[in-house]
């Protein structure tokens, strides 16, 4: 009869809710409510553990007008800088203006880099490195070594690099240091001044959307008072912008100070250019992982149910 078909059905959709729920209360099978929800990470909320092993939010409310987005440990960088202004802004918020480093983001992801280059070849044309440094996202030495060139030096150029013939004793091969910077450089941000030719310098290419040059940023000039389409120095970006005189006297640059202030400079205008880089990169393809609670309802029947889960369970 109707009455007893309708009876049956309503029963069969009484047990899928019970399977469903209990599903997603084991982490089983993502929930659905209208439309997905962003996933919250650690950092939106703590959780407290019932004595049956299930979790349940904290009491404390999470603003709706905040849009948080958890990465993980995995997440690769063109992701970071796509969600970066967003956390960025966050932390802003939440340390009323202090901003904080976010161990998801930083330091690790993000490294500054300035090289020292000596004249070889004929007449000294041919610029070969002799010294590298690497600084962290809080401007701490990670690298700092005197490198061998392959060629015989020509002219020091120590007015400008600073390099003088004792540094080469303790210098070591071309080689050994490019395989050494290589490595931290690898899967990481790199910010610098001019950074090309340091990467030239070390025979390198680095990916551009994981590269950072303060010397190609309008909103860097604009902040200076300066054209936004002028080729700044990091000297005058510096005077500028950070009260800070570098590059002075006769014993050359300083490689560590140069990754430094180009460090400083990045984390200046560091919320307003990720968020411009993000605006400007093409959108992602979308996901080949198709919503879990969708392609499972098919296996809610009874005859895809486990026993023994269905006895000890419902």
């Amino acid at each position: 009869s109707p009455q007893g078909r309708s009876k049956k059905k309503s029963r069969k959709h009484q047990r899928y809710m019970e399977r469903r729920a209990l599903l997603e209360q084991k982490g089983l099978l993502s929930q659905r409510l209208g439309s997905q929800a962003p996933r919250m990470g650690p950092e939106a909320h703590s959780t407290l553990t019932k004595a049956g092993g299930t979790t349940a939010p904290h009491c404390g409310k999470v603003s709706k007008s905040k849009q948080v987005v958890s990465l993980s440990r995995s997440t690769s960088p063109d992701s970071i800088a796509r969600h970066h202004s967003v956390l960025l802004s966050q932390e802003s918020d939440s340390s009323k203006g202090m901003q904080t480093s976010s161990p998801l983001l930083r330091p690790g992801k993000y490294v500054a880099i300035d090289c020292e280059m000596v004249g070889t070849g004929p007449k000294g044309r041919l610029s070969e490195l002799a010294r590298c440094s690497v600084v962290n996202y809080d401007g701490d030495v990670i690298y700092d070594k005197y490198v061998r060139p392959e060629l015989p030096i020509v002219d020091y150029r120590t007015r400008w690099s600073g390099i003088t013939k004792q540094h080469m004793k303790r210098a070591i091969p071309f080689k050994v240091a490019q395989a050494e910077i290589l490595k931290i450089l690898k899967d990481k941000i790199v910010v610098g001044h001019a950074i090309h030719n340091d990467f030239q310098a070390l025979k390198y290419f680095h990916p551009k959307d994981r590269t950072r040059d303060t010397s190609r940023i309008p909103v860097l000039n604009h902040k200076a008072g300066l054209p936004s389409k002028a080729n700044v120095s990091l000297k005058s970006l510096a005077r500028h912008l950070l009260q800070k005189k570098i590059q002075v006297g006769c014993k050359g640059h300083s490689s560590v100070e140069d990754a430094q202030t180009a460090m400083e400079l990045y984390r200046l205008v560091e919320v307003q250019w990720e968020t411009e880089l993000a605006l400007s990169l093409p959108p992602r393809p979308p996901s080949p992982i198709t919503d879990s609670a969708t392609d499972s309802s098919q296996y809610m029947d009874d005859r895809y149910w486990p026993t023994d889960l269905m006895t000890s369970s419902l």
